[in-house]
């Protein structure tokens, strides 16, 4: 049974006859204004929150109608590894704030929410009820710190995402929005833990969301082929946020191959699948989202 809906946000409403576009990567412009190798982003929030409100400001000078929260690795179970687990609250509220103290009109902030990094009974040591305690956490302080919506990214595993996906619903009033990774192989596209993207797709909108897509691990051709799986099996906007390639060190350096105007042209393929919210994920900057911009708007 597909859980219920709402369809009066903002949000939803303008995505009926109007393409939006999302930010860039969080990651990699963190690391380009003093993120250390290893260090935590999160901590960010608290310690830099000039550059994370830069982010954001850029990102939206750029054409961005949604900037992510830099809280990817926002839940008790990631922050553990920083000793900074008691600092939930504290971190993304701050988060949600610096996005929406740059938003302008029309411009919103969605909460990141990344895989807790732990795997649910028996294969691993937390229980469902320890997990949704702990995306519940993490989503309520978005909320409060003024999010919109919550994207739900990066997963890997079709059960955590429903649970992340059941406690905004059970929580808050925030648009749900969730994206799985993919691999593509002999027989096909697949995560990890071997879902094809028709089955993510209705099991990420049965368990309630209100947008379904895919992020990261790709490039933005495969993400086409991904979309078109995903575009017949749901009712839903699709959201899309791609890679600029794959990165290859070189030079002391991570590239990443795809340049903005080689990402526009196939951006304008995916607007016609149709996919309704586009944007950027690891190696996409500014640039990247303001030629996404020029493509489709």
């Amino acid at each position: 049974m597909t859980t219920q809906v709402k369809s009066t946000h903002e949000i939803l409403q303008r995505l009926d006859n109007e393409i939006l576009v999302f930010d860039g990567a969080t990651g990699t412009y963190l690391q380009q204004h003093g993120l250390e190798s290893g260090g935590c982003p999160e901590l960010m929030n608290a310690d830099a929150p000039d550059t994370i409100r830069g982010m954001a400001r850029e990102y939206f000078d750029a054409g961005s109608d949604i900037v992510l929260t830099n809280t990817f690795g926002g839940t008790k179970f990631r922050l553990k590894h920083y000793d900074a687990q008691d600092r939930v609250h504290e971190l993304n509220a701050l988060a949600a704030e610096h996005a929406k103290s740059q938003a302008g009109p029309g411009q919103c902030v969605a909460g990141s929410v990344g895989p807790t990094g732990e795997f649910i009974e028996p294969l691993g040591m937390v229980s469902e009820a320890e997990m949704y305690d702990a995306f519940t956490e993490q989503i309520v302080a978005l909320e409060e710190g003024g999010a919109d919506a919550v994207m739900i990214e990066t997963q890997m595993v079709l059960d955590e995402a429903q649970i992340a996906i059941k406690a905004t619903r059970e929580n808050t009033d925030l648009v749900v929005m969730a994206t799985m990774v993919f691999d593509k192989g002999p027989r096909g596209f697949f995560t990890m833990w071997g879902t094809p993207p028709e089955d993510a797709a209705t099991g990420l909108r049965e368990a309630g969301a209100d947008v379904v897509g895919s992020n990261c691990g790709n490039g933005i051709d495969k993400m086409i082929e991904i979309a078109d799986q995903m575009r017949p099996v749901v009712d839903c906007p699709i959201v899309i946020q791609s890679n600029a390639g794959i990165p290859a060190y070189k030079g002391g350096e991570i590239i990443y191959p795809e340049s903005p105007d080689y990402m526009a042209e196939r951006y304008k393929q995916l607007a016609e699948v149709p996919v309704q919210i586009l944007g950027g994920c690891c190696g996409t900057t500014p640039e990247h989202i303001q030629a996404l911009v020029e493509a489709v708007k």
